[in-house]
């Protein structure tokens, strides 16, 4: 069914460096009003229009708007008791739990920026990104309490002090469960050997005993929309630590474009399943502000566990489920999933990673809903592009600029002259989601933040009507003999092989050409193949300058918690290994052999 919009609706200036827009949904704007408030403001509106709708539902414990507001509102308070002044930061090292909530929104409700930290960083890793941030105060899980205090006694000094205390706040995962459930985990955690209780004190309060004991009363933000609200960590197009400071506008207008994206949502009526780590931009955006902003309840997993989620669907029946492609196939091959409902899903975005099209049919087939892809990056808060949810979607694209987004891909060398559909550059966007800069790093926000566009780092094309592919990282082209080979494209052969799970191709360095791919795969259970095999599948499927130089079978790949694949990860452990063991499967010299090369 055609459902693009109508042409005539679209001011001619706009459709001319938009064919995209000819591709909308009914009812998809061009552009979207942000409005002028800080992030806290969606709660305290949901609060107002729908004060005993559940906001949270963290395992069969509800927390209403009218409850989580009050709480932010007394957190809010509490904090600024300990000395948190507008613009002081807060480092946040919890999983996807209420606490997490609470915590983010207030700091932001008390002026503070909060700076998240993966709760499962190392403690070398935390002193790095809290040498970045320097927070006056840190909000983690208790059980990170000795790991947090050791990483900021390491900065010392460099840490503006709190008011009292040690500067560290914690709340541990019981705090947030059914009152049943809170008086068996002990007893669960112990025979897991994971309880190990932190004595809360006036040095080490708990998150919730301050809320508890906040002093009552509205508080309002004492800072603009166009402050920073968010210090998220990335290692950008360069790799270097950094942290992206994103805006209070800057979150709330990319809440605003995916609300735009789903035109037929209904609020103060819906159900998000959130599965995503709300320490990740993605899941922060996707999974908890945008929920926010349409006043539907956040049923949280702290952690992904396919199982556990097949049992909350079947209890929230939840109609949005955002996630990562790892999310949807593990469903599908949960022998479970064959006997449960999933039919009240309706929409769902995927991103972090592409989509394979039998993971997208096969999940529509199992919900009837719709599975599309996307994509984004933290520097823009994070969504910039997806596929219509209703709409004409292309596999293997990631879709369409959301509204009041705009796109192009530019060539290599100057990143100036605008290339035509079909050919492949650097992809640069720009929109209200995009942040205002690298924390207190100039030179790298220069590098990336030019002439009003983001350049994205990424190689992508885009084609006659609008729609992009993203072809590869730019720090992940393997250069052979000159010549670039996009890893993407090799994984896709070696995914369509029907014993290959998961595929991952990465440069390894070589005398005569600079660099040659490598590859490393994980099979299907039950289904076998040769690194022979494989090879001679892809040297029937690609040019002769990109087939690996060697297949290296293993049982996983190192990922990210989103089910991203680190190929620096890869790199790292390959450059570790003497010697060579490319089993004689040998690369040809270069392009110039093959009659098929191009440049």
């Amino acid at each position: 069914m055609d459902t693009a919009v109508d042409d005539q609706a679209i001011p001619p200036d706009l459709l001319a460096g938009r064919p995209w827009l000819r591709h909308y949904e009914p009812g998809i704007p061009a552009e979207v009003a942000v409005p002028d408030i800080t992030i806290d403001r969606f709660l305290r509106d949901a609060a107002a229009r729908w004060p005993e709708r559940v906001a949270l539902d963290f395992l069969g414990a509800k927390t209403t708007f009218r409850e989580l507001d009050q709480q932010v509102d007394r957190l809010a308070g509490a904090l600024r008791g300990l000395g948190l002044e507008p613009g002081d930061r807060v480092s946040l090292h919890l999983p996807t739990t209420p606490g997490f909530v609470v915590a983010f929104l207030g700091v932001a409700r008390a002026g503070g920026i909060v700076a998240t930290v993966s709760p499962l960083a190392v403690e070398r890793e935390i002193e790095v990104l809290l040498g970045i941030a320097r927070p006056r105060l840190s909000i983690c899980l208790d059980l990170l309490v000795p790991r947090i205090a050791a990483a900021r006694a390491a900065i010392g000094p460099a840490l503006p002090a709190p008011r009292r205390g040690s500067g560290i706040v914690s709340s541990g995962i019981q705090d947030c469960l059914p009152s049943v459930l809170r008086m068996l985990y002990p007893l669960k955690a112990r025979r897991e050997g994971r309880w190990r209780p932190v004595r809360h004190s006036q040095e080490t309060p708990n998150l919730f005993r301050l809320v508890a004991e906040g002093p009552p009363g509205r508080v309002d933000a004492p800072v603009r929309p166009e402050d920073p609200a968010l210090l998220q960590a990335t290692g950008g197009t360069t790799g270097v630590p950094k942290a992206a400071a994103l805006s209070h506008r800057n979150l709330v207008a990319n809440a605003v474009q995916i609300g735009a994206w789903f035109p037929a949502a209904r609020p103060g009526e819906m159900a998000c399943l959130c599965a995503l780590p709300y320490f990740h931009i993605y899941g922060l955006t996707v999974a908890m502000t945008y929920p926010l902003s349409i006043g539907a309840t956040q049923v949280m997993q702290p952690r992904w566990d396919a199982k556990a989620v097949l049992k909350a669907i079947a209890r929230t029946r939840p109609q949005l489920f955002p996630g990562a492609p790892m999310f949807y196939s593990s469903l599908l091959d949960l022998p479970e999933t064959r006997a449960a409902d999933l039919h009240s899903i309706e929409a769902c975005i995927s991103g972090a990673a592409p989509l394979p099209g039998p993971v997208q049919d096969g999940f529509e087939a199992l919900t009837g809903g719709r599975l599309v892809e996307g994509y984004g990056l933290t520097e823009a808060s994070p969504v910039t592009h997806a596929n219509p949810i209703h709409g004409q979607r292309r596999l293997g694209t990631v879709g369409l600029p959301l509204p009041s987004t705009e796109g192009q891909v530019v060539d290599l060398g100057t990143g100036r002259r605008v290339l035509p559909p079909g050919e492949v550059g650097e992809l640069r966007v720009r929109g209200p989601q995009v942040m205002l800069g690298y924390w207190e790093r100039p030179d790298e926000t220069a590098l990336v933040l030019r002439d009003g566009w983001l350049y994205t780092g990424d190689c992508g094309v885009m084609d006659d009507d609008g729609y992009f592919r993203i072809v590869e990282r730019l720090k992940d082209l393997i250069i052979v003999s000159g010549v670039n080979v996009y890893p993407r494209e090799v994984e896709d052969v070696l995914l369509a092989h029907p014993a290959v799970a998961e595929a991952s191709v990465v440069g390894q360095p070589d005398a005569r050409k600079g660099e040659v791919p490598r590859a490393y795969v994980v099979l299907r259970p039950g289904v076998s193949a040769t690194r022979e095999e494989l090879l001679a599948d892809c040297r029937a499927n690609l040019s002769t300058y990109k087939v690996p130089v060697a297949v290296e079978i293993r049982k996983e790949l190192p990922k990210t918690f989103v089910g991203k694949v680190l190929r620096r990860v890869l790199s790292a452990e390959r450059e570790a290994q003497p010697g060579d063991d490319t089993g004689g499967a040998e690369a040809s010299d270069g392009p110039a052999s093959d009659p098929r090369s191009t440049r």
